[in-house]
């Protein structure tokens, strides 16, 4: 079961492509978080939804929110994906304990050893202000996030 809005968020610290740890608390210490998990680097549908963040970057990256792709990649994966797709933000690998962030927010499919299309934006006290998990083969739409940070006061 993913968590719901109102619930705590927990806290994590994975690295990024370029192997710098990230903390949810050091990123949610002055504006919301969009946590988007998604099941493979360079998979189709996913490839889609991280251009749709790099193309439209101002409403996922700006002083109100901050955006983190997780997958279960080894961060070695993600820096290449990133540097082919030409992603700017971070993308976090959740690969050892394998899954244990996307455990923690209920989209882990443990049977194929991947992260669930969970999104879940975290306000700045820590709480989940929206989420959506789509099934694996189904994109996600961002319209929700974006009427859920406009309703944090948000642009």
């Amino acid at each position: 079961m993913s968590l719901s809005v109102g619930q705590h968020a927990p806290d994590f610290t994975l690295r990024d492509q370029n192997g710098r740890d990230v903390s949810l608390a050091e990123l949610r210490a002055d504006r919301a978080v969009l946590l988007v998990f998604y099941p493979f680097a360079f998979s189709g549908i996913c490839t889609g939804e991280l251009g749709e963040i790099r193309d439209d970057l101002g409403r996922f990256e700006s002083e109100q929110v901050t955006t983190v792709a997780i997958s279960c990649d080894p961060m070695f994966s993600l820096r290449a994906w990133a540097d082919q797709e030409g992603y700017f933000f971070p993308l976090l690998s959740d690969f050892w304990p394998h899954g244990q962030v996307a455990r923690a927010y209920g989209v882990l499919d443990d049977e194929r050893g991947m992260a669930r299309r969970g999104t879940f934006l975290v306000d700045p006290d820590g709480r989940v202000a929206w989420s959506l998990v789509n099934p694996t083969g189904q994109a996600r739409d961002f319209t929700g996030y974006h009427e859920a940070l406009a309703q944090l006061g948000a642009p």
